[in-house]
């Protein structure tokens, strides 16, 4: 009778995380067909240009206090990035330490253009502002989105110029699996959703049964 209770529970417990199992399988086995840095879409990105060898001029604060000074290049040449206390960000020019303006969508163009490898022409230019950010940028920042020809789409950062993100077609489809995976498609971060800790729990379970079954039927044989 015991063994009956036993496997009724097995059953039931199999159909209520079959699915869950289903799903943990099949979106793990699209996110380790790519190697992660072509899923990041490193493949894409030009070689990050040789910092010119200048004397750096600290950039003027504007009467914010900073956190944290960064020196960097692009295309465009040396620049800083001020990171201030308040959580705001802001580019200065390294040679003078002059504050630049935002970046303007010709420039993010231009700013993409040169931060992609190869030759690709741009589909479109789009300023998001911080709130409004496609799920998929992530940074939670201002941002132009650049998008190419091949949906590779460069996320340029609306204050500094910095490159946030690149996202591929593949990326994207890598991103909902992972969502799947964690069972979170709303923001992709949470990975102690209620709903993943309690399907691995009753998928314990179930395994767990799977095993006292075995052993309880091969004593049964043994009996008979």
């Amino acid at each position: 009778m015991k063994h009956h209770k036993l496997m009724r529970w097995h059953v039931w417990l199999g159909w209520l995380i079959g699915v869950p199992i289903i799903i943990w399988t099949a979106s793990g086995l699209l996110m380790v067909v790519q190697p992660i840095e072509t899923v990041r879409g490193n493949h894409l990105r030009s070689e990050t240009p040789v910092l010119d060898a200048i004397q750096p001029v600290p950039p003027l604060l504007d009467g914010r206090q900073a956190k944290s000074l960064t020196l960097q290049q692009n295309s465009s040449g040396p620049f800083w990035v001020i990171a201030y206390a308040d959580g705001g960000k802001r580019r200065a020019d390294a040679e003078t330490g002059t504050l630049l303006p935002p970046v303007s969508g010709a420039e993010a163009n231009r700013l993409a253009s040169a931060a992609r490898a190869g030759e690709a022409a741009i589909r479109s230019v789009t300023l998001f502002a911080a709130d409004q950010a496609p799920l998929e940028q992530r940074s939670g920042r201002p941002s132009w989105q650049v998008i190419f020809d091949d949906d590779a789409r460069f996320y340029i950062d609306a204050d500094t110029g910095e490159t946030l993100a690149v996202r591929t077609r593949f990326w994207r489809a890598f991103d909902f699996m992972w969502g799947l995976h964690i069972m979170d498609l709303q923001t992709r971060e949470d990975t102690s959703h209620p709903i993943l800790i309690g399907s691995a729990a009753l998928a314990l379970v179930g395994s767990i049964l799977g095993f006292v079954l075995l052993f309880t039927r091969r004593r049964r044989r043994k009996r008979a």
